[in-house]
């Protein structure tokens, strides 16, 4: 088997030729852009204060109107089902069965009873 070579400490000089020779290579490999574009058509860098009202001539882009309405709604209407697991629960939002107040089976209001009651007011107090 052959032995393996000690490699030497680093002295300052070769430690400095090493870091020039790398600066070397990242000036030559390095290019300056000198040439900016921006990639949007339309674009409002300053906002008009909120309580002044419209410039003559100046309309809102219905573009821009369609997506905040859309962004406004409720998931269901947006997309035909779910789109993660975590939307399905409450997609359907419509009850079952049409609430009867009347009904005690499906109605269970608070009552109140003397201890209840009291404790209410003892709790207020």
């Amino acid at each position: 088997m052959p032995e393996k070579k000690k490699r030497e400490p680093m002295d300052m000089i070769k430690q400095n030729a090493l870091y020039v020779e790398t600066v070397k290579k990242e000036n030559r490999n390095q290019t300056l852009f000198t040439k900016f574009h921006i990639n949007y058509k339309k674009l409002n860098i300053l906002t008009d204060k909120p309580n002044t009202p419209p410039k003559e001539g100046e309309e809102e882009d219905p573009a821009v109107l369609l997506a905040v309405q859309r962004a406004r709604m409720e998931p269901e209407k947006k997309y035909p089902k779910p789109q993660t697991s975590s939307q399905e629960i409450g997609w359907i939002s419509t009850p079952l069965l049409a609430s009867d107040c009347g009904d005690r089976r499906f109605n269970f209001s608070r009552q109140n009873t003397d201890i209840t009651s009291y404790m209410e007011a003892v709790w207020k107090s």
